[in-house]
């Protein structure tokens, strides 16, 4: 038989599109902006900021990415700023919650093969409600024996979930699109990764990956977790 491992998984831009959305969103902003100057580059690196510093205290989803766009807006505004022009930059970031949850390809019938040879979790990071909502979207809590929602995917979350499951790490492997989240925490910490890259991976969950150590496997797409597992 086949050994079991626990299979970790991260959710956004893994098993479901996410990212896509913030990036409509990002540009419904820029044009609703319409800077006469900043180029849509320059006025992302200036959200990218403002982002870096809120995600400490604010967390990640859809309405915090919303309070971000607001502050950008008044940061870069070139008109007076009404209510009506903050509640219309907010309404971008609104829409992302009622966009359908669209699995990658090849998900459904991947977990299904899977759930019969080893233990899956499911480890995402962002607001509890917002991610609670596309889990159960999705139709794929069935697959999963623990789903875990954590403020930020780091050493210290991934330690916790280790220690709440009684993981052993040399049996683990963490799956995902995002080296910063997913895939550097998970081999400094002596887990197994599989990398399983996005073309429209969050640029700030992008980062070099770190010495593997041996267990660090990158696939072109989720249903080649089958050779593998």
């Amino acid at each position: 038989m086949t050994e079991r491992f626990h299979l970790i998984f991260d959710a956004d831009d893994t098993l479901w599109e996410n990212n896509v959305y913030f990036e409509s969103a990002f540009q419904q902003f820029v044009e609703f902006l319409g800077h006469s100057t900043l180029t849509p580059t320059e006025i992302r690196a200036v959200l990218d900021e403002i982002e870096l510093v809120n995600q400490k205290t604010l967390g990640y989803g859809a309405l915090n990415f919303g309070r971000n766009l607001r502050q950008c807006y008044q940061h870069l505004s070139e008109r007076a700023i009404s209510r009506d022009d903050l509640d219309r930059v907010m309404s971008f970031a609104e829409r992302i919650l009622d966009q359908p949850v669209e699995l990658m390809e090849g998900v459904e019938e991947t977990l299904d093969y899977l759930s019969g040879r080893h233990e899956l979790l499911l480890f995402t990071k962002g607001h509890p409600d917002e991610q609670k909502l596309k889990i159960d979207r999705s139709g794929l809590a069935r697959h999963f024996a623990h789903a875990a929602i954590v403020k930020e995917k780091d050493g210290a979350s991934y330690r916790e979930l280790l220690r709440a499951r009684d993981l052993d790490p040399a049996r683990s492997w963490m799956i995902g699109n995002s080296p910063r989240s997913d895939i550097n925490p998970a081999l400094e910490l002596g887990l197994g990764a599989v990398y399983i890259p996005h073309p429209r991976t969050w640029s700030l969950e992008r980062e070099e990956i770190s010495s593997d150590g041996g267990r660090l496997l990158i696939l072109n797409c989720f249903a080649e977790l089958r050779a593998h597992f």
